[in-house]
C-alpha cells in the first residue's frame, strides 16, 4: 500500500503527546506500525556497534531497540540482512541559498545523503528582503520533507552602511521578534563582524545579547587567534572558521565547539584537513566536535553530502563509529535536539540511514517513512517535493540596477600610479592586497595583459543608492569575456569581472532580465547561465535540474580561464574576510574595515 502521509516534520506527532503509546509498544501492550530487524545498530551514545538487533517504530518515532527477532506480532517486518543502521545526520551549520536551491529541493539531496536535519543560517536571503525573506524561507522550510531549524542572521549588513549597501538591516530588535516568532529558532547565526564584537561595538553586543537573553547559542565566524579570547569572552560558543589545528585548539579551550568543515576539496570550505590536526594529533577529545558542510552548490550538494565529510573525517584518523556521532549525535547535543535525533534512544524520531561498511548511505527513513531506497527516492518523497513551497511575488523581483548604468571599466590613468589590486589565490576565501606599480599601455587591454589584471565591478541592486565601485583582479586569470554574479556575499550585490566593457555589459543586461543568477560571457555571448530568480539567490527548479546547470557552469567557468571557483568569486565583495575586498562603496581593507582608492600617486 502506498504511504500517502505528508512528509514534513510536523508530520510526525511532539513527544509530548505519545508518550503513553510508545511505552505501551515498547512494554509489549501495542502493536508498533513497524519494525526494521536483522540490523547492526551504529550506537551513537557509546560508540559502538551492536550486532543482531531490531527497531520497533510507532507514530514516526522509535518506540523500542531490541534483540533482532523479539518482535512476533503481525506489524510489516523488513530485514536488514545485517546491514548497518544508523540515525539520520544532522548538519549544524550551512546555507541553504548557497545551494541555489530552494528548501523543499534542497531536501531530496540531504536525504539521499543520510542528512534528515539541517540547522541553516539564512542571512543571504536577509541581506537582499530582510526579516520578510527569513519568513518566506522558514515556510518554505515547514512546508519541506526535512527536519530544518534556523540560527537567525546576526550580521545583516555584515559591515556598516559606511562599507557596503544591503537590501536588509536586521537590528536587535528584529532579530528578537524572529526568536520570538518562530519556535525554529534555535540559535543566533554566524557573527560575521568578528572584528566589531571584540572592540565592544554597541549594535553586534545588543544583537548577542537579544540571543542570550533567550537561551539561544550564539553562533561564530572568526579568522585570527589574537581574537578567540575576546570572542568567546563575548558569549560566542561555536564556530565552522577553525581553518587549522592550532586555531581549533584554542577555540576548544576557550569553551568554543568546533564544526570541522569539509567540502569539495577544489573550493574554499574544506578547511577540515588542518582543523582535524586537533584531534589526530594533538590529542583532543571529540565531545565538543562536529562536522558540518556550509556552502554547497547544487552539484556538490548531490556529490559532497554531510556523508562525505564523515568520510573524509575516517579517512583521516578518526574511528568510524565516532566520526558518524560527529555528524549526528553531537550536532544534536550542541543544539539541546538529542531528545530528538541524533541516537536511537526510545522517543525520538525515527529518521534513520542504512549504511553499507564505508558508511555509504543506501536507504534513509524520515519520521519512519521509506523516503530513499537502494539510493533512489521513493514514490512518497516524489510526492512530497512534487508540492514545493512557492515564494510571494517580491521576491521575484529583487534586481533594482541603476538605470542607465554607469561606465563598468574605470579610466585608464594618464601616467604611472600605483593599483590597489586584489589579488585571487586558491582556494579563493583570503585574497592579497597587493601594490602594484603601473605604467598604463596605449589602452586598458594592453594594460590588462602586460600586468595579468582584469576589471572587477560591484553594482548595488538593491534600489538605494545605485553605487557602482571599480577595481582590479590579479592573477584571476581571465582569458576572454566576462563572468557575473547576483550572489556576491554577503550583500548580495552584483559582481561582474571582466577583459571588456562590452561583455560585462552582456552579462549585466542578462541578469537584470532574469533576476539574477551565475553566467559566463564570451565574444558578447552567453555560454553558461544558472538563473536564480528568488531573490537572485534561488532557482524553483528541482536540484537536479540546477546541479545540471552549475555542471555547465563549471566547464564554462574553467574554459574561460578564472583561477578561483565561481562559489569563491561570489566571496570577493565579502568585507570581514582578509585581506582586501571591494563592495559598492569600493576597495576595503581588513581587518582596518577602511576604503582605499583604486589608483594612488606613484
Amino acid at each position: 500500500m502506498t504511504d500517502t502521509r505528508t512528509l514534513t516534520r510536523f508530520s510526525v506527532e511532539p513527544l509530548s503527546r505519545m508518550t503513553r503509546h510508545l511505552a505501551a509498544v515498547a512494554s509489549g501492550r501495542a502493536e508498533p506500525d513497524r519494525v526494521l530487524t536483522g540490523a547492526r545498530l551504529l550506537s551513537t551514545y557509546s560508540e559502538r556497534i551492536l550486532p543482531d538487533r531490531e527497531v520497533w517504530i510507532a507514530g514516526g518515532r522509535i518506540a523500542a531497540v531490541k534483540p533482532a527477532g523479539t518482535y512476533r506480532g503481525g506489524a510489516p517486518r523488513q530485514d536488514l540482512a545485517g546491514g548497518l543502521l544508523a540515525p539520520g545526520l544532522v548538519d549544524p551549520h550551512l546555507h541553504i541559498e548557497s545551494s541555489m536551491v530552494t528548501a523543499c529541493a534542497y531536501a531530496e539531496a540531504a536525504l539521499l545523503n543520510g542528512t534528515t536535519t539541517i540547522v541553516c543560517d539564512s542571512h543571504e536571503i536577509g541581506n537582499v528582503l530582510d526579516s520578510d525573506g527569513i519568513a518566506w524561507m522558514l515556510e518554505d522550510a515547514r512546508a519541506a520533507p526535512l527536519n530544518i531549524y534556523l540560527t537567525v542572521p546576526s550580521t545583516v549588513p555584515a559591515t556598516s552602511p559606511e562599507l557596503e549597501t544591503a537590501g536588509g538591516d536586521l537590528d536587535a530588535v528584529k532579530i528578537a521578534a524572529l526568536f520570538d516568532a518562530w519556535p525554529e529558532a534555535i540559535g543566533l547565526g554566524e557573527k560575521m563582524d568578528f572584528v566589531a564584537v571584540c572592540e565592544g561595538d554597541p549594535r553586534a553586543h545588543a544583537i548577542i545579547r537579544a540571543a542570550l537573553e533567550r537561551g539561544r547559542p550564539v553562533s561564530g565566524h572568526i579568522y585570527g587567534r589574537d581574537f578567540v579570547a575576546p570572542y568567546a569572552a563575548s558569549g560566542v560558543t561555536d564556530t565552522h572558521e577553525a581553518i587549522d589545528r592550532d586555531i581549533a585548539d584554542d577555540l576548544l579551550e576557550a569553551g568554543v565547539w568546533i564544526y570541522l568543515r569539509g567540502g569539495p576539496p577544489t573550493t574554499p570550505w574544506h578547511s577540515l584537513p588542518k582543523a582535524i590536526g586537533t584531534m589526530v594529533e594533538y590529542g583532543a577529545a571529540a565531545k565538543r566536535i562536529c562536522v558540518c558542510t556550509d556552502d554547497r552548490d547544487a552539484q556538490d550538494l548531490l556529490a559532497f553530502g554531510l556523508d562525505w565529510v564523515v568520510r573524509e573525517a575516517v579517512r583521516m584518523g578518526v574511528p568510524k563509529v565516532q566520526a558518524w556521532s560527529m555528524g549526528s549525535l553531537h550536532p544534536a547535543t550542541r543544539y539541546g535536539l538529542d531528545g530528538e535525533v541524533g541516537g536511537f534512544g526510545g522517543g525520538r524520531r525515527a529518521d534513520l540511514v542504512l549504511l553499507d561498511d564505508d558508511l555509504v548511505p543506501q536507504s534513509t527513513w524520515y519520521g519512519g517513512a521509506l523516503v530513499v531506497e537502494n539510493r533512489r527516492i521513493t514514490p512518497i518523497l516524489e510526492a512530497a517535493l512534487s508540492r514545493p513551497y512557492r515564494y510571494p511575488a517580491p521576491a521575484y523581483a529583487t534586481m533594482h540596477l541603476p538605470d542607465p548604468l554607469p561606465a563598468l571599466i574605470p579610466d585608464l590613468p594618464a601616467g604611472p600610479c600605483r593599483i590597489n589590486a586584489i589579488r585571487t589565490t586558491l582556494p579563493g576565501i583570503e585574497l592579497t592586497h597587493e601594490v602594484v606599480d603601473l605604467v598604463p599601455g596605449p589602452d586598458w587591454s594592453a594594460t590588462l595583459a602586460e600586468n595579468d589584471l582584469c576589471f572587477v565591478t560591484v553594482i548595488e541592486r538593491h534600489g538605494r543608492a545605485g553605487n557602482l565601485a571599480h577595481g582590479l583582479l590579479r592573477a584571476f586569470g581571465l582569458k576572454r569575456g566576462a563572468v557575473a554574479s547576483s550572489v556576491g556575499h554577503d550583500s548580495h550585490n552584483v559582481i561582474v569581472a571582466g577583459l571588456n566593457e562590452a561583455d560585462m555589459r552582456v552579462a549585466l543586461d542578462t541578469l537584470s532580465g532574469i533576476q539574477g543568477g551565475v553566467c559566463v560571457v564570451e565574444d558578447g555571448r552567453v555560454v553558461a547561465l544558472v538563473p536564480l530568480p528568488v531573490a537572485g539567490l534561488l532557482s524553483d527548479k528541482r536540484v537536479t535540474a540546477v546541479a545540471e546547470e552549475v555542471r555547465v557552469l563549471k566547464e564554462a567557468w574553467d574554459r574561460a580561464g578564472c583561477t578561483i571557483p565561481y562559489m569563491g568569486f561570489n566571496l570577493i565583495p565579502l568585507s570581514v574576510i582578509p585581506e582586501i575586498r571591494i563592495t559598492d562603496k569600493g576597495l576595503v581593507l581588513v581587518p582596518g574595515m577602511r576604503i582605499v582608492p583604486l589608483f594612488e600617486a606613484a
